[in-house]
């Protein structure tokens, strides 16, 4: 009988959603950190359950076709990136794979019906420094040193990181310059464990193309000492445009607390979305290009040169001329309504944040666009309130095409049921995690739709995250 410490040689036939290679034991599942699929390695066994068991790799006996020397030599402490050490088309065809696994295992579908649907999975041109925004806990190592990076998988111990290789190289100088001013000034790093201490986090945002930067430090407290010097420091940073504090004296894993104050600058930074050619593989950019403008909290997708790929489609998919309404729920910041709103008659979007509402108004109002209107609530409350008004527009009631763009949850299945009832000619659904897709599928299908095309989208390199964008029309 196998038990803990005992070693195994493991071939990696497939991967977990954490991006755990599996291989197979004696009839057990193991799940093996770091592995890659194709490695032949030995483990030790670190946890047996019943039928599956967890291990950690010890040697790699042969090292997968698909194994490749990551650029980040932390990438194995680190929780962000799970599978950089898998070439990148590898990674492309394994989350194809999964989304693919997903429709026919958790949405019931048969695999020969996925196949004429499924569309090859959109990549990235450079799958490093895609991220327009980084979250830095700042902290205190062994030794005493401030320090700023990322938290270890499944832990909240830093590991300094002064630059990832993912997110923009101005990240690196903004941080040096905040660690050096809390240095020379005695500001101390946030501790979780006694709530003591000042600097929590440091927030960064960055315009891929307007080149403005935004830098907000989350503080437990409400003042900055000496603020002015680390002002100084960081106006010599070009394209620097915002700077804040937000106040969070919670002792809590939030990282964002309700007050944000700004003490330089704008309130914000702008940046833009390009629409994008879906005719062919190149997705080139066109003329068509949306302002947003972009605060501490706002929820603004990570890679915008992917986003414009990823509502392109989405565009593409809902199949506006011009006189169609549309609901778009879960709608942010207007992200996705504002790019329908230029090829729809009326747009009307539903969004939980009354902050990110107020941010979708004024960004309609920026870029000058009227037929677009926004509503504060739950996605799977308001529609059906709206369904249920006897005075409610009857476009409102009957819209030719619902958009969602839902957390990983998926969709309420209030919100499902009053889209059956509403009987749009077409959903777009664009979803950030595969299961709940499936499973959502599954019931707009049984109510009355048919799955006509699903595109993977490659949002997150080096992570085993992926989005989907899928449409469905009504059955005939």
């Amino acid at each position: 009988m196998m038990q803990k410490n005992d070693q195994i040689r493991l071939i990696i036939e497939d991967m977990g959603v954490g991006g755990e290679g599996i291989g197979h034991y004696n009839g057990m599942t193991f799940f093996v950190k770091d592995a890659v699929i194709g490695d032949e390695i030995l483990a030790k066994i670190t946890k047996v359950k019943k039928n599956y068991g967890y291990a950690r790799l010890e040697e790699i006996l042969a090292p997968s076709e698909y194994r490749t020397n990551p650029r980040c030599e932390l990438h194995r402490k680190c929780g962000g990136c799970q599978i950089q050490a898998m070439d990148y088309q590898a990674q492309l065809a394994f989350k194809e794979n999964k989304v693919r696994g997903n429709l026919i295992r958790l949405g019931g579908f048969a695999a020969d019906f996925i196949d004429t649907v499924m569309e090859p999975i959109v990549g990235m041109d450079e799958p490093y420094r895609y991220r327009n925004k980084a979250q830095f806990p700042i902290g205190l190592d062994r030794d005493g040193n401030l320090v700023a990076g990322f938290y270890a998988a499944r832990t909240h111990s830093i590991i300094p990181v002064s630059d990832c290789v993912l997110g923009v190289a101005e990240n690196r100088e903004v941080l040096d310059r905040v660690l050096a001013y809390m240095r020379q000034n005695k500001v101390r790093a946030y501790d979780e464990t006694t709530g003591k201490g000042l600097v929590r986090h440091v927030l960064i945002r960055y315009g891929f193309t307007t080149k403005e930067i935004m830098v907000c430090l989350v503080l437990n407290g409400d003042e900055l000492p000496m603020e002015q010097k680390l002002i100084q420091s960081l106006c010599e940073l070009e394209g620097m445009k915002s700077i804040s504090m937000n106040i969070n004296t919670s002792m809590t894993n939030v990282i964002l607390g309700d007050e944000t104050r700004c003490i330089w600058g704008e309130a914000y930074i702008t940046d833009y979305i390009h629409l994008r050619d879906c005719s062919n593989e190149a997705f080139a950019r066109t003329d068509m290009a949306i302002a947003y403008r972009i605060s501490p909290q706002s929820f603004y997708q990570v890679n915008p040169i992917q986003t414009e790929k990823l509502y392109s489609l989405a565009l593409s998919y809902a199949g506006l001329d011009g006189t169609q309404t549309v609901w778009d729920l879960y709608c942010g910041i207007g992200t996705i309504s504002l790019f329908l709103a230029q090829k729809a008659k009326k747009v009307y979007g539903v969004e939980i944040v009354p902050q990110a509402i107020a941010d979708a108004r004024n960004n309609a109002k920026l870029n000058g666009i009227t037929n677009a209107e926004f509503f504060v609530g739950k996605a799977e409350e308001v529609l059906p309130e709206f369904y249920a008004a006897p005075d409610a527009d009857d476009s409102m009631k009957s819209p030719d095409v619902i958009v969602v763009d839902p957390p990983r949850k998926g969709c309420d299945e209030a919100c499902l049921n009053t889209m059956l009832k509403m009987k749009p000619e077409r959903i777009v659904y664009v979803s950030c995690d595969s299961a709940t897709l499936a499973r959502d599928l599954r019931i707009l299908v049984d109510g009355g739709y048919e799955l006509k095309r699903v595109r993977p989208v490659d949002q997150f390199g080096h992570t085993v995250h992926t989005e989907t964008v899928v449409l469905l029309s009504q059955t005939k």
